[in-house]
């Protein structure tokens, strides 16, 4: 029996859409597949090394890829009204970015990525990168003056005091009309074409059955959310799980097609003869 390694993020949304078939609601066979849990931008690194089978990565990251990974149609996080945020302390929200010491989740992540395209001169010295669960300690202690948040930041921010400068989502949807590409799936091309469209296909109808049933994975989502507030984890899954999650389809294709030309001819991501 063949090993893959899946290589997902503890979020709920991605245990959300993999609980099936890792736990074998949903079944691939001749496969048994080993989860590799790390947070996306430890994820986009191990892609880059060509360490996973099978990983949820970063549209940014993937735009590095192309010649080596397949994105699939299933497990995409692609919608509207999703995009990360940029936060600062409150009475801050007039900060120029273009001075700002400013909190990234990652270089590789389609966060920064946007952060790019929108504040094209914020210098590349002033973007620190940290875990995403820091960036907002990071911003209330005065450590950085501005975060670029992602995940279930954008639900619990203003708890902490603090404000939002610009939603980067809205911004690509006013500017471009696309919904916004954060994340897919994408596998290894060595592995097989056969291979690769049965794993799509599996995780596409293990997002159906958490769709359907979103009682089987409750427990299982919940452990890898730790600590965060039930409410907050379904309101993340409500945001980040959406019909483009089951199959990306024609709109979806698009918008990230549209994301990775702009990254090309911006020089952020290198031209590839693949789609």
């Amino acid at each position: 029996m063949k090993t893959l390694r899946v290589g997902l993020s503890p979020c709920p949304n991605d245990t959300f859409i993999f609980h099936a078939l890792l736990e074998g609601f949903v079944e691939l066979e001749g496969f048994r597949l080993e989860p590799v849990f790390e947070d996306v931008e430890t994820l986009n690194v191990m892609a880059r090394n060509g360490e996973l089978e099978i990983t949820k990565i970063s549209f940014h990251a993937y735009g590095h890829l192309r010649d080596t990974y397949k994105l699939l149609q299933a497990g995409a996080a692609l919608g509207r009204g999703c995009g990360p945020l940029i936060v600062v302390r409150e009475g801050d929200e007039e900060r120029d970015l273009s001075t700002a010491k400013i909190a990234i989740p990652g270089k590789l992540t389609s966060a920064n990525l946007l952060l790019r395209l929108f504040a094209p001169r914020v210098p590349a010295g002033s973007l620190i990168e940290m875990t995403f669960d820091r960036i907002m300690d990071a911003v209330k202690t005065g450590e950085v003056d501005a975060g670029l948040i992602i995940h279930e930041s954008r639900f619990t921010y203003g708890e902490l005091g603090l404000r939002k400068l610009a939603d980067l989502g809205d911004w690509w949807e006013e500017s471009h009309g696309y919904p916004i590409p954060l994340g897919g799936i994408i596998a290894r091309l060595d592995i097989g074409s056969e291979t690769i469209a049965a794993f799509d296909d599996a995780l596409s109808r293990s997002v159906l059955h958490a769709r359907n049933h979103p009682e089987d994975s409750r427990d299982y989502v919940r452990h890898y959310a730790q600590e965060m507030d039930d409410a907050v984890t379904a309101a993340h899954i409500g945001l980040y799980v959406n019909d483009f999650t089951i199959n990306l389809g024609k709109e979806g294709r698009e918008a990230v097609d549209h994301l990775l030309e702009i990254a090309e001819r911006e020089n952020i991501i290198p031209a590839s003869a693949q789609p």
